[in-house]
């Protein structure tokens, strides 16, 4: 069996993280995969150094005839059984290439689709795949909200991290930051999108309100700021100038050493209005980090209805301000509650229970 992932571009994000590690797994865990990718990015060195066949191609329309042409080369040429697509966009060039050629069919549903076409694209994609998979159950109600008939052929496989990735053995944050030796150092890893899906709004909120309590505390946030979001961080910007704070809030934007991040980090905050399954949160977990969630329901899944992190309602900057000085204040129960949340987690969401699931669905189409 051979499979081919399909990529529109290469940015740092839980989806192509995700798949980063399939790949560099897959060998190890008895599949045969290559990737094929419409674009560059940051994570592009990666890929190609990721110990499986890689295609570099390029997309220049919004549905490309001759990207179309190319795939479909590729695909014949190479005798591939399965193409796995991750996002709509590539999901369409995948359905296109693969048109009368007997190859299944595989998409995946990370996350958002927000607007119109993207909506269009994976109503029109699901019905015509040989498999779809929702990386969480949470996730599923809300793709029916988008009109998306998740009752037909949807399989939930649960993302999974290579915790090799993890590893860090370097210089600490605190040092790159300037900071004391026991500063306390709250954080949060996720892009500011102008759409409804990260809200590092209430996070700042919240440290804004008790940093006068915990006065060895400082806020990590890092990610980028993906066109149209501006307006929101300036807005968290603001929050923390007009509180005093500033000086103790610190936005390193994209950052490619995410291991350092999360490893300086004393406790994660995954403040969140839409998630698929978040790669971060996972990464978190696996590198013995306390975690406080927004109540959204796939993080009630990912950490079994808040037994393995402390949840807040969503939105709520009070709530959440109560949890951090609670875990704050309290040493043990920050180790207790991140030695449970790692346990949990290397049994749940490691790469190789991910590669298992992805192979047994894969055998399962082509037996059909």
């Amino acid at each position: 069996m051979k499979v081919l992932h399909v990529l529109d571009t290469l940015y740092r994000g839980g989806t192509e993280m995700q798949a980063l590690d399939v790949c560099r797994n897959a060998a190890a865990n008895g599949l045969d995969v290559s990737v094929a990718v419409f674009g560059g990015g940051p994570l592009e060195s990666e890929f190609e150094n990721a110990g499986v066949p890689y295609y570099r191609l390029q997309r220049r329309l919004p549905v490309d005839p001759a990207l179309v042409l190319k795939l479909r080369r590729i695909i014949k040429t190479e005798g591939f059984d399965i193409v796995h697509a991750h996002q709509a966009v590539d999901g369409l060039h995948a359905y296109l290439a693969t048109i009368g050629t007997g190859v299944k069919r595989v998409l995946s549903f990370h996350g958002h689709y927000p607007d119109a076409k993207n909506r269009y694209a994976v109503n029109f994609l699901v019905p015509r795949s040989s498999a779809n998979i929702s990386c969480s159950k949470g996730l599923l109600p809300w793709l029916r909200e988008q009109n998306v008939d998740a009752s037909k052929n949807f399989h939930v496989i649960y993302n999974g991290v290579d915790p090799k990735r993890l590893q860090y053995d370097g210089p600490d944050l605190r040092e790159e930051l300037r900071l004391s030796a026991d500063a306390l150092l709250f954080g949060m890893v996720a892009h500011f999108y102008p759409a409804a899906r990260k809200d590092q709004v209430t996070l700042c909120k919240a440290f804004a309100s008790i940093a006068n309590d915990i006065p060895n505390a400082h806020l990590i946030v890092v990610g980028r700021v993906v066109d149209g979001a501006q307006e929101k961080y300036d807005q968290c910007v603001e929050i923390c100038r007009t509180a005093g704070v500033l000086d103790r809030v610190h936005f390193l934007g994209q950052r490619d050493d995410l291991a350092k991040i999360v490893d300086g980090l004393d406790i994660y905050v995954f403040s969140s209005l839409h998630e698929g399954l978040p790669i971060s949160l996972m990464e978190a977990m696996l590198s013995k980090k306390a975690t406080i969630l927004s109540d959204i329901e796939p993080h009630m899944e990912v950490s079994f209805d808040g037994k393995y992190a402390m949840t807040f309602e969503t939105q709520n900057a009070a709530d959440l301000a109560q949890k951090m000085l609670l875990l704050a204040n309290d040493e043990n129960v920050r180790f207790e509650l991140a030695e449970k949340a790692f346990g949990f987690a290397t049994e749940t969401f490691s790469i190789a229970a991910h590669l298992k699931n992805l192979k047994d669905l894969y055998n399962s189409v082509l037996d059909r």
